[in-house]
């Protein structure tokens, strides 16, 4: 394992410094650029811009000499040259007689990718169409009886001030619930905020600055990727498998990016419903410990479980790997209640208390009170809401057999939403064959955080009987108009 991490740390030394990058380590990274589809300059061209965008080619950096690229890649000068030249007209790099070609300031090619706003799309439902873009989750009728009657402690509501960190009370509660689920936590490691969005978006503005490199999960939620991007930071993608997150190509990331931060959703995944497994997690927190970066792990699904499998948090994993929990009510009581909370190490948590004083002041007194009596419950509402949407994922796999019978569905083990496979086309142009449909849908460009392969849809299972039939009904008429666009 030493000889294997010296290795990627030797050839991350040429990409990740800025300095001179060698032909060699350049060709390396490169891969087998020379096959594909168009001329051999336009392949090079979007290999380095693919490196830019990705960050393992950084502001300043300068690239090997025409004629020394075009002895390890096998090709002539003009080659070279004319790919040099593509990416200085487009303002990538830039050519100075004298100085050589170097990367230009920030990566173009990476704003224009992942720039601010992509969740918006998923708030973004057409008048009058069937909105199949949310994930509001259903609120079981222990949910209701215990909002009903919930009676605020006067003594706590009328306090004449309020911690940015949250109400002690609070905050000692979650940190039982933490203890008890076993990851050993103090009340000084919790921070209550307004929802688990911006507990990320706390951890995001304090831990990332312009040219700083995130890890996450290739496909994800676009509130991690907009957060980094509203701080010039660029998201970089890890591959995913059945189970998740493709954790070889995690530990050669943080080997070869240095990233500042690492932002994973590994329990019921948003969209793709993975759930990591128990070795896979515990390697997570080695790695976190090791190169010491810290992990947000965003728990806002993992409650709501088919199968009542509930896996521990990652910091439980291991004490000493700096991994951040995100968490919140929303998703497994009501949505329309926004307590959230982070538990991270207590300097950390300091830190970010500062922080959110200059943002909001403290999360609404009433609404905390409230958590109070959802959080003693935890539990119980868990498996209330996670039966609701077990029933709800039978009548979308139910329905979809119905109007969709060509697609093939694997269903989630958890979560709120199915990830499905688009049997052929692209899902963006079938999202909007649906919208003239009259149903809104999100495509895997909503969720990509580089460029998206185009053939997934994200379809909640959340709405009431009523609207998610009706909206899976236009969806096959869409599809049906769509396949033959397509001559099949």
């Amino acid at each position: 394992m030493a000889a294997r991490h010296t290795t990627a740390a030797a050839c991350t030394t040429a990409l990740v410094h800025a300095g001179d990058v060698s032909s060699a380590a350049l060709s390396a990274r490169l891969g087998r650029w020379t096959q594909g589809d168009g001329t051999l300059a336009a392949r090079l061209s979007r290999g380095i811009e693919a490196l830019i965008a990705g960050g393992e080619l950084r502001p300043g950096d300068r690239l090997p000499a025409e004629r020394a690229l075009a002895v390890a890649g096998s090709v002539s000068r003009g080659t070279v040259v004319t790919a040099y030249a593509d990416l200085a007209e487009r303002g990538l790099v830039d050519r100075r007689q004298g100085s050589g070609t170097r990367v230009a300031g920030l990566a173009t090619t990476a704003a224009s990718v992942q720039r601010p706003g992509r969740g918006e799309a998923l708030f973004s439902a057409l008048p009058n169409a069937i909105d199949l873009l949310r994930t509001v989750p259903q609120i079981s009728e222990l949910g209701v009886q215990l909002i009903t009657d919930h009676q605020p402690r006067l003594d706590l509501a009328l306090l004449p001030e309020t911690d940015p960190a949250g109400l002690p009370a609070l905050r000692n509660l979650i940190a039982d619930m933490y203890t008890a689920e076993g990851t050993p936590t103090t009340p000084e490691q919790i921070l209550v905020t307004h929802g688990a969005q911006q507990a990320i978006s706390l951890v995001v503005n304090a831990l990332v600055g312009p040219g700083d490199i995130v890890l996450a999960e290739e496909i994800t939620w676009p509130g991690v990727t907009d957060s980094v991007g509203l701080r010039g930071g660029t998201v970089h993608g890890i591959p995913m498998g059945v189970d998740g997150l493709d954790l070889d190509a995690l530990e050669q990331a943080l080997a070869r990016l240095r990233p500042a931060l690492v932002a994973l959703n590994p329990h019921h995944q948003n969209p793709t419903g993975s759930r990591l497994p128990s070795a896979a997690r515990h390697r997570v927190a080695e790695l976190a410990a090791q190169y010491g970066v810290p992990v947000i792990e965003d728990r806002v699904l993992a409650g709501i479980s088919f199968d009542g499998v509930v896996p521990p948090t990652l910091a439980a994993e291991r004490a000493d790997a700096p991994i951040i929990v995100v968490e919140s009510v929303s998703k497994w009581v009501w949505a329309g209640l926004r307590i959230g909370w982070l538990r991270a190490d207590p300097v950390l948590v300091r830190r970010l208390r500062g922080a959110r004083q200059l943002a909001d002041q403290s999360t609404s007194v009433p609404g905390q009170l409230l958590a109070l009596d959802l959080i003693a419950r935890a539990d119980d509402l868990r498996r209330a809401n996670s039966r609701i949407h077990q029933e709800r994922l039978r009548l979308l796999q139910n329905l979809m057999a119905e109007h969709l019978p060509e697609w093939m569905v694997e269903p989630p083990r958890g979560g709120l939403s199915l990830w499905v496979a688009v049997p052929a086309g692209s899902a963006a142009a079938l999202a909007r064959v649906a919208a003239a449909h009259g149903v809104s849908i999100a495509g895997s460009a909503a969720f990509a955080v580089t460029l998206s392969p185009d053939d997934h849809i994200r379809i909640p299972f959340t709405a009431p009987d009523d609207v998610l039939a009706e909206g899976v009904r236009r969806l096959g008429a869409a599809w049906r108009e769509y396949r033959e666009t397509l001559g099949m």
